[in-house]
């Protein structure tokens, strides 16, 4: 049992509440039990959050525990908490802290010795994830891009090279933009999907290349509303000809056109810097089609 060392009282317990992204029949029997439970809610939207316990006949208080107050306003939870009481965190919808708010209140409570219980459900990520058939062992999440066109191309250009499957939020009213931008700075071809409105009436989950999607949901409005995740297959490195530049090849023919193969690609690595083995095989790609 934790105690508070102040007073010696048992601590209330941090309930980190998943709650439905659209069907609300993906609440979780334990989550409900602790919603009912709990002294208090701390709820990212009041008003929100209230329709949800109405409908599960829930009477729990609730407060605030937004981005604009959390910082500050965490002290008066931690309190409820260290005075015994068990408190529940929720967002509007999914999984707190996966880009909504809680961080600071958790990392409060975790500095004050309360313990912090994950009550697991659902995530839109992981979702749309499970669904996407991309690879799925390694993936990286970036959230929400940038809202203005230069930071959110420059963030893309940090992630273009990124070998793990994509995942970011979006905007309804920037989903377009978003998806234009994609298919600039990672290429037509890159294999992407597009998860929208997961779990609610009009879901959509539409999975192509990044040129052919941006003009999908450019030609139909209603691809343009709802709760976005888009996915996008990592980067994959060029093999062959494709991952010599220009130069080295310019190199390796002048020297093919002098020596034995092998001897050209190993002169030809010395001066490009280019693998000996790799330059080798283009050699021998080379001069099979010669």
């Amino acid at each position: 049992m934790t105690t508070s060392t102040a007073a010696n009282v048992p601590l209330g317990s941090l309930y980190v509440v998943a709650t439905p992204i659209g069907n609300l029949d993906d609440i979780s029997a334990r989550a409900l039990n602790i919603l009912r439970s709990v002294a208090l809610i701390a709820a990212e939207d009041t008003r929100h959050s209230a329709r949800l316990l109405q409908h599960f006949g829930i009477g729990t208080p609730l407060a605030a525990c937004h981005e604009h107050n959390e910082r500050d306003q965490g002290g008066r939870f931690i309190a409820r908490l260290q005075a015994g009481e068990d408190v529940a965190l929720i967002s509007d919808a999914g999984t707190p802290l996966i880009s909504d708010p809680g961080y600071h209140l958790v990392r409060q409570a975790r500095a004050a010795g309360v313990p912090v219980v994950p009550v697991p459900g659902p995530c839109a990520l992981i979702a749309a994830l499970s669904a996407a058939g991309l690879p799925s062992d390694r993936f990286i999440f970036e959230g929400f891009l940038p809202a203005k066109a230069a930071g959110r191309r420059a963030r893309l250009e940090q992630v273009k090279e990124e070998p793990r499957t994509l995942i970011f939020y979006e905007a309804p009213h920037r989903i377009l933009e978003c998806l234009q931008d994609m298919q600039s700075v990672f290429g037509d071809e890159r294999p992407a999907l597009l998860a929208r409105e997961l779990t609610k009436t009009f879901e959509t989950l539409k999975g192509m290349p990044l040129s052919e999607l941006a003009a999908w949901v450019a030609a139909d409005a209603n691809q343009q509303r709802g709760e976005c995740v888009v996915l996008v297959a990592g980067w994959q490195a060029p093999e062959g000809e494709e991952a010599v530049s220009a130069e080295a090849l310019r190199v390796l023919d002048l020297l093919l056109a002098e020596m034995p193969l092998k001897r050209a690609a190993a002169l030809a690595a010395e001066i490009t810097g280019v693998r000996k083995n790799l330059l080798y095989q283009v050699a021998l790609e080379r001069q099979k089609d010669a």
